[in-house]
């Protein structure tokens, strides 16, 4: 869906982009990630041809990107981007037209979105009337009205509650489900282990880590286990297949250790040393977030 190859951006001797290199498959939900003025921002805005790379190239749908593209692109930016007092409705009806939606097309569609988000009363309200929140939802239906084949979301959770930013993400899984490949830049480490495929991280303007969630949490395994059990308190004399890393009372007389497995050891070693020794409630793998593995990683290139 989209290739990007080795872009370069510079901004008056600074350097947004050195080198950076991503693949997009069709259909995937993809998180461009971190810190702030890593790139995140300069490379979507090479995507949506606002402005040019100094060098590399991108190819939407295995065609070098052009102008044709921009109608098979919708983009959310972070900073909001509609028109203040114009009416909502005749605003939405306007950036669609520009899509090249019919206006009976760009009216059929709205009233279904207005309907869906609770939004059948804001036709003649201005943007500058509504709260932050209210205008982030208005600017996501103008986002995706047109059906677009690549959504581009900047921190499209920005400004909602807990109760609309569930909405959105169920929206944005939907129109994943009908087809729709996703970008988005985050920095809410949740919603990528919610949402995300596959992400890329982004540090001083280099790619320093991309692949699929599974493939990278398989990566970053360290061997560290919960283990939860009742009965006497267990004492460890070295021959275990594993480290005490640290333990926990219950109120129920129960214990509840973290270990890290000894090399070569597996978790089935763990339950046959233990289970003739006391009652095993869980065992359970401790699998690094991608929060841990995103702090991890730029401390280690920091």
């Amino acid at each position: 869906m989209l290739s990007i190859r080795n872009i370069v951006k510079q901004y008056a001797g600074h350097t947004a982009l050195s080198g950076v290199s991503l693949e997009v498959e069709r259909g995937q939900i993809f998180g461009l990630l971190g810190p702030n003025g890593a790139g995140k921002t300069s490379l979507i805005r090479i995507i949506n041809q606002i402005t040019a790379p100094d060098s590399g190239e991108v190819y939407f749908n295995g065609d070098k990107l052009n102008q044709s593209h921009i109608e098979k692109i919708g983009y959310l930016p972070e900073e909001r981007g509609l028109y203040k007092k114009m009416e909502i409705g005749e605003q939405m009806i306007y950036l669609a037209r520009l899509k090249g939606l019919s206006r009976d097309e760009a009216v059929k569609r709205l009233k279904v979105w207005f309907e869906k988000l609770g939004m059948e009363t804001w036709w003649k309200m201005k943007i500058e009337e509504l709260s932050k929140g209210m205008q982030q939802k208005a600017q996501f239906v103008a986002t995706v009205l047109h059906e677009p084949d690549l959504i581009i979301l900047d921190e499209p959770f920005s400004g909602f509650d807990p109760v609309n930013a569930e909405v959105i993400k169920e929206e944005i899984l939907e129109l994943n489900r009908k087809g729709a490949t996703i970008l988005f830049s985050t920095h809410r480490m949740e919603s990528v282990e919610q949402l995300c495929d596959a992400i890329a991280l982004l540090d001083r303007s280099k790619k320093i880590l991309d692949g699929k969630i599974k493939d990278i949490k398989k990566t970053y395994r360290n061997d560290i286990y919960l283990v939860e059990y009742t009965g006497d308190q267990l004492s460890f004399n070295g021959a275990q297949p594993f480290d005490v890393v640290d333990e926990t009372a219950g109120d129920d007389d129960s214990y509840t250790i973290r270990i890290k497995l000894k090399a070569g050891a597996t978790s089935n070693e763990v339950l046959q040393y233990l289970i003739p020794k006391t009652h095993i409630n869980m065992l359970q793998e401790v699998v690094p977030s991608m929060n841990e593995i995103f702090i991890e990683k730029v401390n280690k290139i920091a």
